[in-house]
């Protein structure tokens, strides 16, 4: 470009606070429709780029790296997670790559919980009751629920989330915390009173079990009709972290055979999910949009982090968050 300004492409629009900069440094083409660019035109869309902004819903692979060409330095993900992108594809030609962290623990932990007590106390399928104009009276044997105090929380996945999600749990409603989790987290253990056990202990003894683990080969899947069969039928399932974590149809058979109680998602498989996929008849899963990170707070702190990532690579500088610094 005559005036040096970089040429970017940005998948989605996103909050000022991020979008605005990015626009201002660069020669920024922004897609504004509501659902993400086809992929036959994100390959459009990218050609000649020197950098990407994308969401999870965006495929960033060989395939688009050759059709973005050699002058992409850099890929910046509007999410936390970044299995939509090539890591190691990435670092091979040399692309930087970052992510959004941090900033959205809070949020998700209190979506997390929001979905466990919605479904340990039925409030979703309560109000689905009255617009149904089904209540007449206080039923003395309605709409009963699981309590919460004192109970065990299962976390699958310690991570930043996971601990925030636990504290609330424990300092909130004094529940046991046990964590199934690939290494030690000694200040859950000291702060929390946290014990880390095999996950087949964790499903067996858990009221609640809340899964903030990554998305990869080893937990893909994890949370199958095996895995239920050996929760409590009074237990309460809730993801907040990814889809594919659990085997969907295994969770709808779970839901209505009772082998668990309830369970609460923010995130399903596939995502959204078809209008006639089962899950969406039972009354006992609370199904969200996808929805963890959405405060104002926690998506302007997103979009910062995302414009810094892109305009940092497309400097050549380390990012503020960076996946691929190897």
């Amino acid at each position: 470009m005559a005036d040096g300004k970089p040429r970017v492409f940005v998948t989605r629009e996103i909050p000022a606070a991020g979008l605005d900069r990015v626009r201002q440094e660069c020669h920024a083409e922004v897609w504004s429709e509501p659902l993400p660019p086809p992929r036959e035109v994100l390959l459009q869309k990218v050609r000649g780029c020197d950098g990407v902004l994308a969401l999870l819903t965006d495929k960033v692979d060989a395939e688009l790296m050759d059709a973005a060409g050699p002058q992409l330095k850099v890929i910046s993900n509007f999410a936390v997670g970044y299995n939509n992108i090539d890591i190691p594809e990435a670092t091979k030609r040399g692309i930087r790559v970052g992510n959004t962290p941090d900033v959205l623990t809070d949020a998700t932990a209190d979506m997390a919980f929001s979905l466990l007590i919605s479904a340990a106390r039925r409030v979703v399928e309560g109000q689905d009751y009255i617009r149904a104009g089904k209540w007449k009276t206080w039923e003395p044997l309605g709409h009963i629920g699981q309590d919460l105090c004192e109970r065990t929380l299962g976390i699958v996945g310690m991570g930043r989330i996971g601990m925030a999600m636990a504290r609330r749990c424990r300092g909130g409603w004094n529940m046991r915390v046990l964590y199934h989790n690939r290494s030690r987290k000694e200040q859950a253990e000291q702060e929390l009173g946290a014990r880390r056990v095999e996950l087949d202990e964790l499903l067996a003894e858990s009221d609640f079990v809340s899964v903030h683990a990554d998305l990869n080969d080893t937990t893909r899947g994890m949370f199958n009709a095996a895995a239920f069969r050996k929760m409590k039928k009074t237990a309460v399932f809730v993801n907040t972290a990814r889809g594919p974590l659990h085997v969907q149809s295994d969770l709808y058979t779970a839901l209505k055979n009772g082998d668990i109680f309830a369970a609460g998602l923010d995130v399903t498989d596939p995502e959204p999910p078809a209008q006639d996929d089962p899950l969406l008849t039972l009354p006992n899963c609370v199904i969200a949009p996808h929805i963890g990170s959405a405060t104002v707070s926690s998506r302007n702190g997103m979009a910062e982090i995302a414009a810094d990532n892109l305009l940092l690579g497309l400097q050549g500088k380390p990012l503020r968050c960076w996946v691929n610094r190897q």
